[in-house]
């Protein structure tokens, strides 16, 4: 049975798709790294885009590969007070509440919630305005 389309609401949740970026022919990390604070950016500046760090949960102890850039993102630059501030344009802040949160699925209200130099209305006018930016998207469960 084929899913019928409904319109998104302020309830619909967005996500960022990573096969959009792949279906642009675009590589997310580049974007990424262009996210990077000052210091994050100096740390990583000799990295090669497809290399991994060994990141520690402070939990659990397990020792997990990941991704520097994601890592320092979620860990330091999100942080920040100029991640997101009031001058970062609509799409680019959402992309990075989605950056900042590891990409779980948001409604535009939770979206609001970070990005709230905007009402969630307008936010939900540009992620519906008919073109996909930055790969987000309705989430489809």
């Amino acid at each position: 049975m084929a899913l019928r389309w409904q319109r998104p609401t302020l309830d619909t949740r967005f996500y960022i798709d990573m096969s959009w970026w792949k279906d642009q022919g675009r590589d997310i990390r580049v974007y990424l790294r262009d996210l990077l604070c000052e210091d994050c950016r100096s740390s990583y500046a000799s990295l090669a885009l497809d290399q991994t760090i060994d990141s520690v949960d402070p939990e659990t102890g397990e020792v997990r590969q990941v991704d520097p850039i994601w890592d320092s993102l979620l860990t330091c630059c999100s942080k920040r007070p100029d991640y997101i501030t009031s001058t970062t344009p609509i799409v680019d802040g959402v992309f990075r509440v989605f950056v900042a949160n590891g990409n779980a699925p948001l409604t535009v209200r939770e979206i609001h919630e970070q990005v709230n130099h905007r009402t969630p209305e307008v936010i939900l006018r540009t992620l519906t305005a008919g073109e996909v930016y930055l790969g987000i998207r309705p989430y489809r469960e």
